[in-house]
């Protein structure tokens, strides 16, 4: 078995995971470098997690160290640079959402891919979680029906303190609000277990509460191609947090509830009629591969194991840019009013460019 090189870039507040991811596989991996501007705090990260190599500069790394894969865990706004770079530079790339800030760079960053061989996956780790897999098992398998209506709600709470961070609120460094920022993993988790093919959506955009540019509510109407209808809600401004994702189907309900992270425990599965067809609930209940979290540590296995095949990870390409087209799908409903066709939106309009459809 091959054991890649990974190199950090940047080391802020995410850096747990990534750090966890390493340790689950460290038969395969190894953490030979690490990148922050702040050169205190990036020799600090070394000294503590024995890491050997220490730099201030991405460029400087990629070429000393010519890494196998690096994680980009810097500002939305450096990554779209980085990710370009690392992919010349003969490196796979794991970087933290949102990937990039439109569909204009996300498209580039596929014509990077296939000029330099190397993939870019995103982080979206709750799509590799034991309970998820197992309901898109049961989906796709048509034991549940049809899907009929979905609710994705991602209600968290981000106060003045929060924003104060300078790049955070301002679509030029954070690419946009809680649609981007927070809700992203569970309406990417949505869209992965109903297949994406989502055909109109019609949203309401706006920034209610917080000193920011961006929005710190957003909500959208969704209707998909085999006629489910979904309802999403991105919030900064919910004190009581939750991540709600709720599925019916035609022969069940099935519900997740928890915050940052699942396990098997924060899904539910119901029935119409709990005295009828009890052996298929219970069979639906009983969730195959152990208690896997949808974690950092998972994904990277299974993009470990691409990378051993030779072929494209899992949550790139068109299964990563599904997510950032209805991103910009919404964010353009909400500012003309107007709904969206999935794919209408190309390079000869400007929200291709921006989230806010404002490009310089």
């Amino acid at each position: 078995m091959t054991k890649y090189r990974v190199a950090f870039i940047g080391t802020g507040a995410i850096l747990p995971s990534h750090l966890e991811a390493i340790a689950e596989n460290s038969d395969r991996v190894e953490l030979v470098a690490a990148v922050d501007v702040d050169k205190a705090k990036v020799k600090a990260v070394c000294a503590a997690h024995n890491i050997p190599h220490w730099f201030t500069d991405s460029a400087e790394m990629l070429a000393r160290i010519q890494p196998d894969l690096v994680h980009i865990l810097t500002p939305p706004f450096t990554h779209f640079q980085i990710i370009l770079d690392s992919l010349e530079a003969g490196a796979h790339v794991y970087c933290e959402k949102p990937l990039c800030a439109s569909l204009d760079q996300f498209d580039r960053i596929t014509a990077k891919e296939a000029e330099t061989g190397r993939y870019c996956s995103t982080v979206f780790q709750w799509r590799f979680g034991s309970a998820g897999k197992h309901l898109k098992k049961l989906i796709d398998n048509g034991d549940l029906g049809r899907p009929l209506v979905a609710h994705a709600n991602t209600l968290w709470y981000r106060d003045e303190d929060y924003y104060a961070v300078p790049w955070r609120g301002n679509w030029a460094t954070e690419t946009g609000g809680p649609t981007m920022i927070l809700g992203i993993h569970l309406t990417d988790l949505m869209l992965w277990l109903l297949g994406g093919q989502w055909q109109e959506l019609f949203a309401m955009v706006d920034t209610l509460e917080r000193n920011i540019d961006v929005e710190d509510i957003a909500m959208a109407l969704v209707r998909f191609e085999d006629g489910a209808l979904a309802h999403v809600v991105n919030s900064a401004l919910s004190p009581r947090q939750e991540s709600y994702l709720r599925l019916d189907f035609q022969r069940a309900t099935v519900e997740c509830s928890t915050l940052y992270r699942y396990t098997n425990k924060h899904w539910t599965y119901s029935i119409a009629d709990q005295m009828t067809h009890t052996d298929e609930l219970e069979r639906w209940r009983q969730i195959e591969g152990g208690d896997v979290m949808g974690s950092h540590a998972a994904q990277l296995s299974e993009i470990l194991d691409s990378i051993d095949a030779g072929v494209r990870p899992f949550v790139s390409g068109e299964e990563g840019r599904r997510i950032l087209e209805f991103s910009t799908s919404l964010y353009k409903s909400g500012f003309t009013n107007q709904p969206i066709q999935r794919g209408s939106i190309t390079a000869d309009d400007p929200f291709y460019y921006a989230m806010n459809g404002k490009y310089d």
